[in-house]
């Protein structure tokens, strides 16, 4: 299957979705006739200059039909379970509430309805020092509005690059040597712009091996925190994998220590 069938094989292609973070690269773009609505963390003018700098196609950035200000999804959209499916492309790493975030896509959508993520493996994109989370650092987080200055520091002291790639696949035709992304002069800006500007910085707050996922998604619902569970997993395709979550949904069928000696082996890939 291709990226994108596997993306959109759960959607419901005459029904009513939102896109979160479509930026650039939308995958259920409205001229291609999807009925789709663009949540994103600025409009279309901002994500073209964010982007354009980059030597990023800027034409298939699409209208944003909702900035996120802050507020739940449900406040921000003024309507709750109208959505038949929504889609959040490499968004959840970026997210300061991890569980804020997943309930709050869970009442946007109907009761039948899907929310469908994928996500870069953490060690073939940017990061690969850093650790996976556990679920309890989506505790730890839980109801806060911008990154601490110690994710931030974090994040601009580990990311790196390997070669000149942000993003990687693995495999043993690879040679390039890692290097650091961010100057020191740069982690102290991110450092100042945060602690004390209260500044919103758009990081990788997260970093996923494939298993490390489902391990949290199992753990959060068991805990009583989320109600959306597994309808379906794709493993790795390049850096990326693929996730499906729905209230009809099931857990794992690996146990929690099974799930953990998964997690174990891919963090040791990760850093071949």
């Amino acid at each position: 299957m291709t990226r994108e069938q596997i993306i959109l094989s759960y959607i419901k292609r005459d029904g009513l979705g939102v896109e979160i973070g479509a930026g650039c690269a939308p995958i259920a773009p409205k001229k291609r006739g999807f009925r789709v609505h663009v949540l994103d963390h600025c409009d279309k003018k901002a994500l073209i200059e964010k982007y354009r700098p980059h030597g990023t196609n800027v034409d298939n950035i699409e209208e944003v039909d909702f900035v996120w200000d802050g507020r739940s999804y449900t406040e921000l959209i003024g309507r709750r379970h109208v959505y038949d499916w929504v889609i959040g492309s490499h968004v959840l790493e970026h997210t300061t509430d991890l569980i804020g975030f997943l309930n709050d896509c869970d009442p946007c959508y109907a009761r039948m309805g899907c929310f469908h993520s994928q996500y870069r493996i953490a060690g073939f994109v940017s990061i690969v020092f850093g650790q996976s989370p556990e679920s309890g650092g989506s505790l730890t987080l839980r109801r806060q509005k911008i990154h601490s200055p110690g994710s931030c520091v974090e994040y601009f002291l580990t990311v790196v690059k390997k070669g000149a790639r942000l993003a990687w696949s693995p495999g043993p035709g690879e040679k390039d040597e890692y290097a650091f992304v961010h100057s020191i002069a740069e982690e102290k800006k991110a450092l100042g712009d945060v602690g004390e500007g209260n500044a919103y910085l758009d990081i990788h707050e997260w970093c996923f091996t494939p298993n490390s996922f489902r391990l949290m998604m199992r753990d959060l619902f068991e805990l009583g925190l989320v109600q959306l569970k597994e309808l379906s997993f794709h493993p790795p395709v390049g850096h990326e994998f693929y996730m499906t979550l729905s209230r009809r949904g099931q857990l794992p069928r690996e146990s929690r220590l099974e799930l953990m000696q998964r997690v174990l082996e891919e963090q040791a890939a990760t850093c071949r």
